[in-house]
């Protein structure tokens, strides 16, 4: 089959029309080809044939032209065709048409084949007989347009590569231009400038608790709302008092202060664009502030002190301000710890009405670092009903204030610490500061004759002494140019035993001792029991007392001293004398932290160990309990401390009170002690400031009570011995 466009070669002298006439009208070449039965010629297969043939090309349907031109078009390829060297087969004469395959889908669709005019039809042979037809002239094929040049791959790199390395050279030569050539006074302009562009949002850090000596929640931070203002916002300065008019009611904020904080303020050359306006709001009330959608008031995330126990240990715990920050008690105390780190979001901004963060803009957020908890080593059961009890016990002896103390001997802890009056520390701005106080450790007085022990353990424990021993007294002694009486007098002359001395709490007995004693002695023991010297607790401003050094005595002194007059000292540091006569005369500093506990990973880590130091010999403090359970025994001054089913050896007290340094008119009246007295657990100090009634009278009912729960509730054995039968006189 002859490949379209090329004819088959034929000799030179040959009549390129020929071919055609011997098929029309079947000539001599045919005849003599059929005669010889020659095999029919097979034209020759061209390279782009072949290749058709192994590979099927799958064509383009093409659009089917009128029947005179297919007729023509196929005389048109006989006429052209090129005649064949061998002649073809007999039985294919007949066939004067010549097969070919269709041309390929570009090629067809690029030929376009004339339209044949309108006539009438002729044969075949009739065409044949007016000569040859030519076939129609090629077209040329088109020449290409040539691209654009940026559709050139190449050309599209390199000017790419052009930009990139422009843009890269621009950045490099401003930065040198920045770094070397601009000015100093240039850079702090820019500086100045994008600091002008720059908001700050605080991210509060969450407060950690404070919880009691079982993890019970005393005092802990919930969510809440903070709401401020953007003074720069334009619609906010339009109406500022309409503004604060209606925040003025929900927040419980002064209008005139609102409008104050709304204010557009400048520091440091920089426009305020926060302001806080309230903190710790409700979410309650947040949510309406939001659907008021007032211009320029907004409202984020926060946290309020919650305290669930209202007034319980509200005067050891204290309480928060609006920023968070502990202002009074253990909050402020220990504010380092429980506040842990802010972090703080800083933002760029638009001036105007573009004053948002830019999308994209500089923006650097410093997460909050949490604030770790606080266990104490209060129960918050015994706190409850030492509380309870003092608040009862103190109304109806009309104390001004009054303190209780509970603290366990084997360890120093402090398990209730009540003061009375109290207050609601969710509240505390509706209760005068001077309610707000710890009574334990912030009042000072004169111990009176619960000092006592003091002397007479200090006696023991230097040998001047022993349980036997009886001392001579009189109704009154004369120390310097002050006389000093007993409450139980004696006639001059009567013997009274140690024991004795105690119970009837003998001025003049006591005296005597610490004339044997000395001053320097007295000092020294004094000091050793805690006095004159802060615990250091764990609760802030805490008194440290005044005792007077040798040298400072006065010719009174000898008589005031011993008999805890002259002598100042807080609650809690009488607790702790007391607590070495109950620990085998090993002093333990008092403490109220058990341990914190991390805000990051939750890690506990106990407290420090408390300071301890030894007082008397373990032989001289038994000797001594003892002698003081006459005191609650028989006629003794502390009847009313008797606890039931257990055994008691305490002191019954009556002080001055001191105000700025100045005694007052009422007493203070005091009872300390410690239960059971043959293995003491724990040991309560109770003390009120009232017009008038002693120890025996006013305190030692409230320590009688409250002594009982704390045994009840920690499961303390009763006293399974009676107490021994005291000799009074000698």
């Amino acid at each position: 089959m002859a490949e379209r466009g090329r004819t088959p070669r034929t000799g030179r002298t040959a009549d390129p029309f020929r071919p055609a006439l011997q098929v029309v009208e079947g000539g001599e070449g045919g005849t003599r080809a059929r005669q010889r039965g020659a095999r029919p010629a097979e034209p020759r297969e061209t390279g782009r044939e072949r290749t058709e043939k192994r590979t099927p090309e799958k064509r383009t349907p093409e659009k089917r032209e009128p029947r005179e031109a297919r007729e023509n078009k196929r005389e048109t390829t006989r006429e052209t065709a090129a005649p064949a060297k061998r002649p073809r087969p007999a039985e294919a004469r007949d066939d004067f048409r010549v097969r070919r395959d269709p041309p390929p889908a570009r090629a067809a669709a690029s030929r376009r084949t004339p339209k044949p005019e309108p006539g009438p039809r002729r044969t075949v042979t009739e065409r044949s007989r007016r000569g040859p037809v030519r076939a129609p002239a090629r077209r040329p094929r088109p020449v290409p347009a040539e691209p654009p040049k940026l559709a050139n791959s190449t050309r599209r790199l390199r000017l790419g590569t052009v930009l990139a390395l422009s843009l890269f050279v621009m950045i490099g030569v401003r930065l040198v231009v920045l770094q070397v050539a601009t000015s100093p006074t240039e850079v702090q302009s820019l500086v100045k400038l994008r600091e002008k562009r720059l908001s700050t949002v605080e991210l509060p850090a969450p407060r950690g608790s404070i919880m009691d000596r079982n993890g019970a929640i005393l005092a802990n931070s919930v969510e809440a709302r903070y709401i401020y203002a953007d003074p720069e916002n334009e619609k906010l300065q339009r109406d500022v008092p309409g503004t604060a008019g209606k925040l003025a009611p929900l927040l419980g904020v002064a209008p005139s202060t609102l409008i104050a904080l709304m204010q557009r303020k400048q520091v440091m050359g920089t426009w305020l664009k926060f302001r806080y306006l309230k903190r710790g709001v409700d979410i309650s009330i947040a949510g309406e502030i939001e659907a008021m959608k007032l211009p320029g008031i907004y409202t984020h995330i926060d946290e309020r002190r919650d305290v669930p126990g209202k007034d319980l240990a509200a005067n050891l715990i204290g309480f928060t301000g609006d920023n968070q920050h502990g202002l009074e008690g253990l909050e402020a105390r220990y504010d380092d710890l429980l506040h842990g780190t802010d972090g703080k979001r800083v933002f760029e901004t638009g001036a105007g009405n573009l004053n948002v963060p830019i999308t994209g803009g500089y923006e650097q957020e410093t997460a909050a670092k949490p604030g770790s908890s606080l266990k104490l080593t209060i129960d918050r059961w015994v706190q409850y009903n030492t509380q309870r009890i003092l608040d009862a016990e103190a109304e109806k002896n009309h104390a001004t204030v009054a303190g209780a103390v509970v603290m366990d001997i084997k360890t120093g802890e402090i398990v209730s610490q009540a003061s009375y009056p109290s207050y609601n520390a969710a509240k505390p701005q509706d209760y005068d500061p001077a309610d707000r106080i710890d009574v334990p450790t912030a009042v000072v007085t004169d111990p009176g004759s619960s000092h006592k022990p003091f002397v007479i353990g200090a006696a023991l424990q230097e040998g001047l002494i022993t349980p036997d021993s009886t001392i001579e007294v009189a109704p009154a002694i004369r120390k310097g140019d002050t006389s000093f009486k007993d409450s139980h007098q004696q006639a001059k002359g009567t013997q009274l035993s140690i024991a004795g001395i105690l119970a009837y709490s003998s001025n003049v007995g006591t005296i005597r001792i610490g004339d044997q004693l000395g001053k320097d002695k007295i000092y020294e023991y004094q000091q050793k029991f805690g006095l004159g010297t802060a615990t250091g607790e764990g609760m802030p401003g805490e008194a440290s007392g005044l005792l007077l050094k040798p040298d400072e005595w006065s010719g009174s002194a000898y008589g005031s001293v011993p008999i805890g007059l002259s002598v100042s000292a807080t609650l809690v540091q009488m607790a702790a004398g007391y607590g070495a006569i109950a620990n085998d005369g090993v002093y333990i500093q008092p403490h109220l932290i058990k341990s914190t506990i991390s805000g990051a990973d939750g890690t506990e880590t106990p407290g420090p160990a408390p300071e301890t130091h030894r007082v008397l010999d373990a032989k001289i403090a038994a000797q001594l309990r003892t002698l003081m359970e006459a005191v609650t025994e028989d006629d003794g001054t502390g009847v009313k401390a008797q606890v039931p089913s257990y055994r008691v050896a305490g002191k019954t007290g009556t002080g001055g009170m001191v105000v700025d340094g100045q005694y007052t008119s009422h007493n203070a009246s005091s009872f300390v002690g410690m239960a059971p007295a043959e293995n003491p657990r724990y040991v309560v100090a109770v003390a009120m400031d009232v017009a008038k009634g002693t120890g025996g009278e006013v305190a030692a009912p409230a320590f009688s009570q409250i002594m009982s729960y704390t045994l009840l509730h920690n499961f303390v054995p009763p006293s399974t011995t009676k107490p021994p039968t005291f000799k009074i006189h000698g």
